[in-house]
């Protein structure tokens, strides 16, 4: 045997023992709660909200970023001396830092300046280096450069998301889903709420309600300063925005490669103070903080709900908890920052007692 083969045989027992160590992270990690959000009974509407952020790292991106480093290790992009590289808001350089250092490798996070001091923190706390960008706009090509400069691997989830991820089946979230809604009055949801960062959850629910074979439909929920909602409108995919999301972990400057717009049903652009309002008045009805995202998903789902209630139809929504309030101290939940960005949170606060005690929306 050459060194040579020597070596690529050495190469090959790593990714094969770094393939089983992810593995052995998913084995033994339990599947995330679906938590009943209280409505009135007589609505005859429930909604639940899959709580990701029970993950190890906190977040729904925990599935991901294993996803992405299977792909890695079984495309051969990802070997034992692999400088591990990504551009990411937070959550999912949190969990890409937790699964590099389980194999032992060196993270680099890209990410906007404006990230929140609580995730920059956990990313260090796995291990991982934070590279931070003034312009939001410029991360994905800052990560690439230094991919190419360092001889890494830019791990890429805009593009990567929905095919690293097995849409079909092996208890992905949409399966998670729909067999932990088995046992409810009304097992299959009518809509399934989400935002969008990679796209690659809304692009694996869609195909899999598809697969399947069952009626439910997608609606995607977008932040302002995000590229999805619009390019929605206008059917102009190539549109970017000048400025970046400041909703943590949804919303993109441009619609990203794995955002799959032919499975999902509806869009809806959300105001990012009606975001925070929605997480703050989610966090008290469930008696724990949830982050902006969730709020998010809240204002599009209980605008769902109202259209229901008010054609008479009954049956369920499923949205997420991506991930805790506690990342978010210093930002979301503090009133100051708040009042530094100029939102009023107090008439979206009023829209949702409205909608809890009546069950009414507002139209358009």
């Amino acid at each position: 045997m050459t060194h040579l083969d020597r070596g690529e045989a050495a190469r090959r027992a790593w990714v094969t023992e770094a393939i089983a160590t992810v593995e052995a992270d998913a084995n033994r990690s339990a599947d995330t709660h679906l938590l009943p959000f209280p409505l009135p009974r007589a609505w005859g509407i429930d909604l639940y909200l899959k709580d990701e952020s029970v993950h190890p790292t906190g977040s729904l991106k925990h599935r991901l970023a294993r996803s992405l480093f299977l792909y890695g290790l079984c495309n051969g992009w990802i070997g034992p001396e692999t400088t591990v590289i990504e551009a990411s808001s937070g959550s999912t350089a949190v969990s890409e830092a937790y699964f590099a250092r389980m194999l032992d490798l060196p993270f680099i996070a890209v990410m906007p300046a404006s990230t929140s001091p609580e995730k920059i923190s956990q990313i260090e706390f796995q291990g991982g280096r934070c590279h931070l960008v003034q312009d939001p706009g410029k991360v994905v090509v800052e990560a690439r450069w230094l991919a190419e400069d360092s001889g890494g691997h830019f791990m890429d989830q805009f593009t990567y998301a929905e095919r690293a991820t097995d849409w079909r089946g092996n208890n992905n979230i949409a399966e998670s889903i729909y067999a932990q809604l088995a046992l409810e009055r009304h097992p299959v949801p009518e809509w399934v709420v989400m935002g969008a960062g990679t796209g690659g959850t809304s692009a694996t629910i869609g195909r899999y309600a598809r697969l399947r074979r069952l009626p439910t439909r997608l609606c995607v929920v977008d932040p302002e300063n995000s590229a999805f909602y619009p390019a929605w409108q206008s059917g102009d995919w190539s549109l970017r925005i000048d400025r970046g999301s400041r909703i943590e972990g949804i919303g993109r400057p441009c619609v990203e490669p794995s955002f799959l717009p032919s499975v999902v049903d509806r869009m809806v652009q959300v105001p990012d103070p009606a975001s925070l309002a929605a997480m703050r008045a989610g966090s008290v009805v469930l008696g724990r903080r949830v982050g902006g995202s969730t709020g998010t998903n809240l204002w599009g789902a209980f605008g769902l709900i109202a259209e229901m209630l008010a054609d008479g139809r009954t049956g369920s929504v499923v949205t997420l908890i991506c991930d805790a309030g506690d990342r978010y101290a210093d930002t979301y939940y503090a009133d100051d920052w708040v009042a530094e960005q100029g939102y009023d949170l107090a008439p979206h606060l009023a829209t949702i007692d409205r909608f809890l005690t009546t069950g009414t929306w507002p139209q358009g």
